[in-house]
């Protein structure tokens, strides 16, 4: 009768002292999700010296700082299993949000061959990639925690992991390196109105 008594007070996440309040699941998907941040971060330090626009190095920096400050949220939250001393902080990019629409000529692309032919445009390419790996491996975790604070800590920076892959989608929209084609405006119009609104009033 003791014994289960025990195991019942063990299993319970009541019980359980907060710094051993995670899931296994939980716990594999942070250390993935862990794993792919730090791979990112270390990324942007071998990219930031074959950078050449100022403004895009500027970026990366801020980039690292918020990511720097995720990763130690992160980090103690998992060690402890309660809130982290620095809050989520919100990104907030420089740039306007104005999209250039339509495409232009350009030179077909090919991968480079050496070092020598890595420049702003293949930087931002590897940058997005990294933001978009991390917005959904920390989007995986958010849904896989049990523990009330990590899932909050990751769910929390998903919408700054996004801004900044925004702010680097504009970048790189602006200096032609993502152009964005439209629909003609007849065909654009015809998907903006294939759904209609629910009318009447909603289930409560």
């Amino acid at each position: 009768m003791n014994n289960q008594q025990q195991n019942q007070n063990l299993t319970g996440t009541s019980q359980m002292p907060a710094n051993i309040s995670h899931g296994g699941h939980e716990l594999l998907d942070v250390h993935e999700a862990l794993g792919g941040l730090v791979g990112g971060m270390e990324q942007y330090v071998i990219y930031e010296q074959h950078v050449q626009d100022p403004q895009l190095k500027t970026m990366m920096q801020q980039h690292k700082a918020y990511l720097t400050q995720t990763y130690n949220s992160i980090v103690e939250t998992l060690k402890t299993g309660n809130e982290p001393s620095t809050k989520t902080q919100t990104y907030n990019m420089a740039t306007s949000n104005d999209v250039i629409y339509g495409m232009k000529p350009s030179q077909p692309k090919k991968p480079a061959q050496s070092v020598s032919e890595i420049n702003d445009e293949c930087i931002t390419g590897f940058m997005m990639g990294i933001l978009k790996s991390n917005a959904s491996a920390f989007t995986m975790t958010a849904l896989e925690s049990t523990n009330p604070v990590m899932r909050r800590v990751f769910a929390d920076s998903i919408p700054h992991v996004i801004e900044m892959a925004y702010e680097l989608f504009l970048y790189q929209n602006k200096h032609q390196y993502y152009q964005v084609p439209q629909l003609k405006q007849e065909d654009m119009q015809n998907y903006m109105n294939s759904f209609a609104p629910i009318q009447g009033t909603l289930p409560h």
